[in-house]
Order: structure tokens, then sequence, then C-alpha cells
């Protein structure tokens, strides 16, 4: 089995605990222990889009080009905290501008376009073999080096009593809570991170996601066929060349297809893998049976 999945996550649990409790459903309803792979932690107090690979299609994740985010997340000036959301202890807290809301406005611009963002302490990111919100935790700090990312689109919604409400479209490694942080400075005024959804995690979107409930009462329904997911063409293999394929041979390539890669079904339609083109030959590059 492989495939992939649209999870809605709730508030609350971790993306691995999620991932835990998917990994039992089919575990469960198919007597066999599949591994899960989640495409982008999502922090416990969020919601929203969590994608997850099922099965032997953890090895396709490589593979997926589009790992852009969209998110809609409230910012909450006037205080900022140990952890840069609602869950932290106050570091400090300021007045807020009253003309808060029109300097929002003014400086949106300034936070579109390539940037360069330090990751929170309280993040998944390994220091030294050790996870930054373990080290975070025990009250270390370490030196961060700052990356590379691209905000698409960022949109000021609404604002009422010092909260401001945000759409952001953003590439993969964005930390909010970070830009909550920096939208606040950047108009004298301490702020941190409120609620967050996350709408979309490349072509995975939110009205498609299903809950674990939903989930666990049609396991099989929900399955997400790879070809949806990551954009390369299928061919299909006959008995002679799809056994050798699967036994890392490489085979005649089938009239007709030019692309670099291709996932690969035998006669039955069954996903045997993904193969790449290598002149007028296909070679094995991921083989699921």
């Amino acid at each position: 089995m492989l495939g992939f999945l649209n999870v809605f996550k709730p508030c609350g649990p971790t993306s691995t605990q999620v991932g835990a409790r998917i990994r039992r459903i089919y575990s469960r309803n198919y007597g066999a222990k599949l591994p899960v792979g989640h495409l982008g932690t999502l922090d416990p107090m969020a919601s929203g889009v969590l994608p997850i690979a099922l099965g032997k299609a953890t090895r396709l994740i490589p593979l997926l080009e589009d790992r852009r985010k969209s998110y809609a997340f409230t910012l909450e000036l006037g205080r900022s905290t140990t952890t840069g959301d609602a869950l932290g202890e106050t570091l400090r807290e300021t007045p807020v501008p009253k003309d808060a809301e029109a300097l929002l406005r003014e400086i949106v611009p300034r936070f579109c376009g390539q940037l360069e963002q330090i990751p929170p302490m309280y993040s998944a990111l390994h220091h030294e073999g050790k996870r930054l919100y373990d080290l975070a935790r025990q009250g270390v700090t370490v030196e961060r080096a700052p990356r590379k990312i691209t905000i698409y689109g960022l949109s000021l919604l609404g604002f009422e009593n010092d909260t401001a409400r945000f759409s952001c479209a953003c590439s993969e490694g964005t930390y909010i809570r970070t830009l909550c942080e920096d939208l606040g400075a950047a108009i004298g005024c301490a702020a941190h991170m409120g609620a967050l959804l996350r709408d979309a995690s490349g072509p995975f979107v939110l009205y498609e996601s299903l809950t674990i409930e939903e989930i666990a009462a049609a396991p099989a329904d929900a399955i997400i066929p790879p070809e949806r997911i990551i954009a390369l063409p299928t061919i299909v293999l006959d008995g002679r060349s799809a056994a050798d394929f699967c036994a890392g041979r490489l085979v005649p390539l089938p009239q007709g297809a030019i692309a670099k890669h291709v996932f690969v079904r035998d006669s039955a339609r069954v996903l045997v893998g993904v193969g790449e083109a290598v002149g007028a030959l296909l070679a094995p590059r991921k083989v699921f049976v």
C-alpha cells in the first residue's frame, strides 16, 4: 500500500502524534505496520493541512516539487513571549500605537519577496544532534544562521482590539511566529503569533482535508494516488518488462514516453515504481514491490 493523505490536524496534538494515530488506523485495518511521514511539521497549537505519506510513498517525498505553504494567522500586538506564540511566558509588554493598523498596512510590502529569517529557538531544527526546542526548554539559547525564505503574498485582512488578521503564502521553511515578531518590531511594538491555520501545503488544500475520525471511518477512500500529487506521467509495462523492472534491470522505454522520470505500473495497473529515461531504456529508480 502506498499513497498520500490530506489530514486536518486539530489544535493540540503534535504532528508526530497525528502520524502515530494514522499508523495505528492503517495497521489495524491492513494488518501491517506501515511507515508514515508528514510533509512539514505543524505546531501543536496550530490547525489545518498536514500532508502524510503512507507506506512506500514516503520514498516519493523528495519528488514533491511544490513545497509552498499558505496560512491564515493572527498577530497579537503589545506582548512578546518566550516561544513567539500565545503559549509562551511574557518577555515584555509595550503600548500599541494608536495608528497600528495604518502602520501595518504601510510595512506589509517590505515583507514580500525574498527575505532572510532567523529560525526561532522553539523549532524542530537540529543543533549538534539536539532539537532546538529541547535546548530552549532547558533555558539554552544558541546562535542560529539566517535562512533565505520567500513571502509570495501577505495581506492584512482586518484589525480589531490590537489583533491583526493576516493571510500569507510563503516558501517551505518560513516561521510564521518569527514573521509576527518581525512585523511587530517594524512598527515598534512587542508582538507574538496568536491563532495559526495552514490552509494549503503544496497541492494539499484545506477544503479537501479529512479529520482523523473521517479517515478512520473509511481508510481506503482517504488514500490519494501518487499521480494526483506528483506531476509525473505514468507508463504501463507488460508482464516481462514489468518483472525485469521490478528486479532492477533496464527495460526498453515504451514508445511515446518523453519525460525524464515516470511512474511505472504493471499490466494489472499496480504502481510498481519510478523510472528514469536513459536513452532508449528505462532505468528503475524506485521500486515498490
